[in-house]
């Protein structure tokens, strides 16, 4: 396990909160005070290695095999005794998180006497992160995308819109993007209509001759990765001018503000923030997005991501711990474990 700076340490005998954030790129866990309403993290761990998914979904023997002993070092380094509440947030959960819903509370109430459990998607946790709890929709982009939005109401629960995977969606997303400009630059190779010089150019210093790249993608396991990879490339032609890059961050931009149209509350008072590593593309993909969120959204009150997927598992956890939690319960999306009613 990694391990940055602590960021402070708890009172000895103070409620703690536990937050997962498990992703892509590995695990990131931290713990915060239970009574710290803005959940600030005392101290963090890093696995780079990710939850292994299997034939029954995400394992949850590997997930418990990194948190537990990364949870341990936290809880001494905070004074902490035990954890109040966990909130795991995990990319998938939503539909390959079975195992984890039947494992996870158990063999944390076990460990650390959590007696408040949440599973998450990790769209929930960005949101979260994002708006805490407003209504609003939250677009959670980077190799992939999906949106969510909720009214805070048990009625409305929760709405999501894509992340099907690279293969059926994730549309403006950085696989998307990177997809859509390898195959301009094919598209020159074979003197088709609609290629690009300049993205030619890139794809052939980034990955070779060009007659090879389907050679050097298709049978990587990490292609929705290496198709990303590829979108920094398409931003800097946009920036250079290149007419074809641009259209493909303009269209890129349509999808994204289309998903949080799909999952925006009608209501006046709503939110919506962008939260992820696509964002970081810059103004060649943002201008075009506030531009299209401006025109199907234009009741709705756009803002900047107050926090990360980690900060949101945190602020569930300590909601949760202090009975403030009004993000809606979800069999899927948000399961929450609670202690049992006494007699």
């Amino acid at each position: 396990m990694g391990e940055p700076p602590g960021r402070g340490r708890g009172t000895v005998g103070a409620g703690h909160v536990l937050g997962v954030d498990s992703g892509g790129s590995g695990l990131r866990i931290a713990v915060a005070r239970a009574d710290d309403e803005a959940a600030r993290p005392l101290a963090e761990r890093v696995s780079r290695e990710p939850v292994r998914i299997g034939p029954a979904g995400i394992d949850a023997g590997h997930l418990l095999s990194q948190l537990l002993p990364a949870a341990e070092e936290l809880q001494r380094e905070a004074g902490a005794d035990g954890f109040t509440a966990v909130c795991v947030g995990a990319a998938g959960a939503a539909t390959l998180g079975d195992e984890l819903r039947t494992r996870l509370p158990a063999a944390l109430a076990t460990a650390f006497g959590a007696r408040h459990c949440a599973l998450a998607a990790d769209a929930v946790t960005a949101y979260a992160g994002a708006l805490g709890q407003q209504p609003g929709a939250v677009v959670a982009a980077g190799t992939g995308m999906v949106a969510l939005g909720t009214d805070l109401t048990a009625a409305g629960g929760w709405r999501r819109a894509d992340g099907w995977g690279h293969l059926l969606g994730d549309c403006g997303s950085g696989a998307w993007i990177g997809r859509a400009g390898l195959e301009a630059a094919l598209r020159e190779y074979d003197g088709r209509p609609g290629g690009s010089a300049a993205l030619l150019a890139r794809a052939e210093a980034v990955f070779g001759p060009a007659g090879a790249l389907p050679g050097a993608l298709y049978p990587r396991p990490d292609r929705p990765a290496v198709l990303a990879s590829f979108a920094p490339e398409v931003a800097g032609c946009a920036t250079d001018g290149d007419t074809v890059a641009l259209g493909i961050l303009r269209a890129a931009a349509g999808h994204l503000a289309d998903a949080a149209a799909a999952v925006c509350p009608p209501a006046a008072d709503s939110v919506v923030a962008c939260t992820g590593g696509l964002f970081g593309l810059g103004e060649p993909l943002l201008a075009p997005l506030r531009t299209a969120l401006a025109e199907r959204l234009p009741r709705a009150h756009r803002t900047v991501a107050a926090g990360s997927p980690l900060d949101g598992a945190l602020a569930i956890a300590a909601a949760l711990a202090g009975d403030r939690l009004t993000l809606p319960a979800d069999a899927e999306l948000l399961q929450i474990t609670r202690p049992a009613p006494g007699p």
